[in-house]
């Protein structure tokens, strides 16, 4: 069994050996961090790579720790997120536009900005339900993608929410720019997911796996991409990345499940283009069905316009 930790280099380490950095943002000595990398459990970007490979800063580095090694306690440290926007505020909710680059909740490795640790340091008061370090927390988005998140800030909207979540009573959409042209150009992806048998931080479609539905349609085909509307009936671990790169049509940017470098450089991307743009469910206050929408942030925006 290992740990994965991802953690996102920050500018103050660009350059530095990969074994200097792991020792920084994770607390580990030279020599066991040499030792991790010559033993394939270091990735940048989703590359493995050595102890002398130097990181830049904005790289996501990815490690997988063997669970012998000490873990530290998480909690939620009240920071503030720059760029992180408040959708919506009430009594039992806060619809949260969350940034690339920040995490929902603290947790194994992850030395970076949070959304609880946003919300703490602008005076909310969260929901004490759920584990200590994600309370009030329902649902997820990765580090690399952005877009819309709810958290909950009273007891009986945890709950409702956590339900309704489960039972698939969520309207989830996201636009995603993808390689190529998919055929059909409107469909569903029924394919499990389960963690990948190579990589402890991929996950991967595998008939062992859970069950995983995807749908999506055209938006606009360019010459190399399409965008796509993609709406989540489940909602496993890096569900999109993995069903449009099993497709052969990874998102654009994303080199963990195969996307061209090349044209993520010519647009200047530096992460999967995934944006959560719409959220509807039902208020667990009021009962009314309730929609958010986000629009895309500046880097997303600026590849479809190179496009």
């Amino acid at each position: 069994m290992s740990d994965d930790r991802t953690v996102l280099v920050p500018e103050g380490l660009q350059g530095e050996r990969v074994d200097a950095a792991m020792a920084r943002l994770f607390g580990l000595s030279r020599t066991r961090a040499a030792d991790l990398a010559a033993d394939g459990g270091v990735s940048v970007n989703g590359a493995s790579v050595g102890k002398s490979h130097r990181v830049h800063g904005g790289d996501m580095l990815e490690v997988s720790l063997p669970s012998s090694d000490p873990s530290p306690t998480l909690e939620v440290i009240a920071e503030p997120v720059p760029g992180m926007g408040i959708v919506h505020d009430d009594d039992d909710i806060v619809v949260v536009d969350k940034p690339v680059g920040v995490a929902a909740h603290p947790s194994v490795g992850w030395t970076g900005p949070t959304v609880l640790g946003g919300l703490a340091a602008a005076g909310y008061r969260i929901s004490t339900s759920g584990a200590s370090e994600r309370q009030g927390i329902v649902s997820r988005l990765d580090v690399g993608t952005s877009g819309l998140m709810v958290v909950c800030k009273s007891e009986r909207g945890y709950s409702l929410l956590k339900r309704a979540f489960k039972e698939r009573r969520v309207d989830k959409t996201y636009h995603t720019l993808v390689q190529g042209l998919p055929d059909p150009l409107v469909g569903t992806i029924d394919a499990p997911i389960a963690r990948h048998p190579g990589h402890d931080y991929k996950f991967a479609v595998m008939e062992s796996g859970k069950p995983a539905v995807t749908h999506y349609e055209l938006i606009e085909a360019f010459r190399h991409a399409s965008l796509l509307e993609v709406r989540l009936e489940t909602g496993r671990t890096h569900q999109i990345r993995v069903h449009f790169s099993a497709l052969r049509h990874p998102c654009v940017g994303d080199l963990t499940y195969g996307a061209d470098p090349t044209l993520a450089r010519k647009l200047g991307l530096e992460r999967q283009w995934l944006h959560a743009v719409g959220l509807g469910f039902e208020h667990p206050g009021s009962g009314d069905w309730v929609t958010y929408e986000s629009t895309y942030p500046a880097d997303l925006q600026s590849a479809l316009d190179r496009l």
